[in-house]
């Protein structure tokens, strides 16, 4: 096996052997997946794991139903296909279920943008096998490099409480997931010596990546030169590291609670944007004024609520002298994190995509007609309309040009799309709503509804539906 190394010493001895127990999820959910690299850490906790399980019959060929390997192929390094048969090997040897997905990632993929796509890979695949808790290798040093790091960043309470013990992953936009999947870090307490005396102890073969030695790297920047030189100035640097993540982890426990409160007034779910949060600009800005420091707090709370990165101390004081100078009825913008921090309506709001994905979204799709049955008293569009329209090539799926007119009930007068937009609050760049034509008469429109005057109450009878 290239880049593999095995550990040849004496067995274990009942006396002498260290034991690693990690914690382990409890509850209905009991399928539990192992992101497994191939690496030290993550071979020593897989063998622990299953050291921990209830015993089984070595003899069967059945595999244990309650554990997954995951194993996230990079394809950036030579070795990689052989890493993935290692991996697969070690899982057929323990009987466990195995699975990866190959990353095809750009030679230059920064290290931020390669910890998401591992990420949303393995929630992919907890996804698809039914996996709610994925456990991790990480182990103390890793979280003393977490802390150093994001220090050397300016980063606040909420960066230097570095990685937690558990916490629900959030979700993916391109993964639907039924249920939240929880992150475990049963290692999080253990140093790498420990991980390495427990290796020896029980002769555990791993791989070594040779990119972990690359000074590219600001992880391994701090890893190699910076935390053996600090341990040498103070002896237990890693674990005071380590302790101060966890302090502080506490100490963000504490100014979420006071964001919360803060923010009684201030932070409210969206009507136009499902599952978001808002932020009401009147009360935040008067909350500013009397204490900057809350105001503050209570942004940074929203803006991790919404699962983004913190803005630098500049950004955040350049948004508050523009939300202090503009009017509250008109429309700002701010660039952050890959979307859009929008005021509208005295609110702020976040959206991920620009209008120009909005609209490639709203073009993404097709009108659906669907049967209705013949007793039922709902209205629809006439069956055989539709037909003939369809055979004659009538229809057509349009985008908004502006001025469009539309009369969604039966009373009510015929209004502009944009005054049926703003009835429903629905925010200006999200209005490129997919239209449906017939015959060159605007019939449906996407989130809004279907044209009152093109209903019949009797005969065959169809409803048009948007899928996006």
């Amino acid at each position: 096996m290239a880049n593999s190394r095995k550990l040849n010493s004496k067995p274990p001895s009942r006396n002498s052997a260290r034991v690693i127990k990690p914690q382990l999820p409890n509850g209905k959910d009991t399928a539990i997946g192992i992101a497994l690299s191939g690496g030290l850490d993550s071979m020593v906790l897989f063998d622990a794991v299953m050291r921990n399980l209830p015993a089984q019959d070595t003899n069967s060929k059945k595999k244990n139903n309650t554990i997954w390997v995951f194993h996230i192929h990079h394809g950036l390094q030579k070795s990689a296909d052989a890493w993935l048969e290692f991996c697969a090997l070690a899982a057929k040897r323990k009987k466990v279920h195995f699975d990866f997905r190959l990353l095809q990632l750009p030679a230059n993929t920064n290290e931020a943008d390669a910890r998401l796509a591992r990420y949303e890979a393995l929630a992919d695949l907890c996804e698809i096998h039914g996996v709610r808790n994925l456990l991790l290798a990480h182990h103390q040093n890793d979280q003393a490099e977490t802390v150093l790091l994001q220090l050397l960043r300016g980063a606040g309470a909420r960066g230097l409480a570095g990685m937690p013990m558990t916490r629900t992953m959030a979700q993916v936009e391109s993964i639907t997931q039924t249920k939240p999947i929880t992150l475990w870090r049963p290692l999080l307490d253990l140093s790498r010596a420990e991980l390495e005396a427990y290796a020896k102890q029980y002769r555990l073969q791993w791989v070594e990546d040779p990119s972990n030695r690359s000074f590219i790297y600001r992880r391994n920047a701090v890893r190699h030169a910076l935390l053996p030189k600090l341990e040498l100035i103070q002896p237990g640097a890693i674990a005071n590291l380590a302790r101060s993540a966890k302090l502080l982890s506490e100490s963000n426990h504490l100014l979420e609670r006071l964001a919360q409160r803060d923010g009684a007034e201030i932070l409210q779910s969206s009507k136009t944007i499902p599952l978001k949060i808002v932020l009401k600009v009147k009360p935040l800005l008067a909350l500013y004024l009397k204490d900057y420091a809350a105001a503050n707090n209570v942004v940074r709370y929203w803006l991790d609520q919404l699962g983004l990165a913190m803005p630098s101390l500049e950004r955040l004081q350049s948004w508050w002298l523009d939300l202090q100078r503009v009017r509250s009825d008109a429309r700002l913008e701010f660039m952050h994190d890959g979307g859009v921090i929008r005021l509208w309506r005295g609110q702020l709001m976040y959206e991920a995509t620009s209008n120009q994905q909005n609209i490639v979204k709203a073009s993404a799709g097709k009108w659906l007609f669907l049967s209705l049955p013949l007793r039922s008293k709902r209205l629809g569009l006439a069956a055989e309309w539709v037909e003939q329209a369809q055979l004659s090539g009538a229809i057509e799926y349009r985008l908004r040009k502006g001025g469009e007119r539309f009369q969604k009930t039966a009373r009510g007068a015929t209004k502009t799309l944009k005054n049926l937009f703003q009835e429903q609050s629905i925010p200006p760049w999200q209005r490129q709503a997919p239209l449906l034509f017939i015959d060159n008469e605007l019939v449906a429109v996407a989130g809004i509804g279907v044209s009152h005057p093109h209903l019949v109450a009797t005969g065959k009878r169809v409803w048009p539906e948007w899928q996006a």
